[in-house]
């Protein structure tokens, strides 16, 4: 059954200002991952993305604090993403199943390759494996908020901080193992279908979660990994 927003009202369009922001905040992103792939971790410089992308380091720095964190904004639009479906989730529907829709919403597994690509290109640089742990733990405070604007618009309902803060916890713990799995099986490949193990590793991470781990519980991931590729 098909479920509407939480309102019926479109969003406001974004001023020219803000998509020149974000134009630009997309191309300081695009300019670092290019520089990673092509001179790995460690091997250039804010100046170097600023000069990629066409602005400069006084620019940089209005939309980023370092290298680590224009690179992190990957897992974080990622993340924001699936943030965005989240709130479009009827307010009365269990969190743990609107994360999981949420989840499924990003239908094409290239939605995950920006993401995907830069955690195989991270795990051996300490920085930024910090960075991107530490943009998972924005998406955690992130959720807490979405949650209680939920609870909010629920009659009746009261917030408990502590089932929402742990549960938020336990969806992006769930997020980091499912990218774990994925990379310990299909290391570096990028392929459409390793994509979509990804994407279903998510989705079966929430269901592990929504089943309460009950040994018993099996979602549609015991098949080995490589026998869907």
């Amino acid at each position: 059954m098909s479920h509407s927003p939480l309102t019926d009202e479109p969003a406001p369009a974004p001023s020219r200002r803000e998509q020149n922001k974000a134009a630009t905040r997309q191309a300081i992103t695009d300019a670092a991952l290019n520089l990673l792939r092509s001179r790995g971790p460690g091997n250039f410089t804010v100046e170097d993305i600023a000069e990629a992308a066409g602005i400069s380091r006084r620019t940089f720095f209005n939309y980023f604090s370092s290298t680590e964190a224009a690179l992190a904004s990957v897992t974080n639009g990622f993340l924001d993403h699936a943030l965005q479906q989240f709130r479009l989730r009827p307010a009365g529907e269990p969190t743990l199943e609107s994360a999981r829709v949420a989840l499924m919403q990003l239908a094409d597994p290239m939605t995950v390759a920006p993401m995907a690509e830069l955690f195989t290109l991270t795990q051996e640089n300490s920085l930024l494996v910090r960075s991107e742990l530490e943009a998972w733990d924005h998406c955690t405070e992130q959720i807490i908020t979405a949650a209680k604007e939920r609870v909010a618009k629920t009659p009746g309902a009261a917030i408990d901080e502590l089932y929402l803060r742990a549960l938020a916890g336990s969806v992006i713990s769930c997020g980091k193992a499912a990218m774990d799995v994925w990379f310990a099986q299909c290391g570096a490949d990028l392929s459409p279908a390793s994509l979509s193990v990804l994407r279903q590793l998510l989705i079966d991470a929430i269901g592990h979660l929504g089943a309460g781990f009950d040994s018993q519980a099996r979602s549609s991931s015991p098949t080995l990994l490589k026998d869907r590729l």
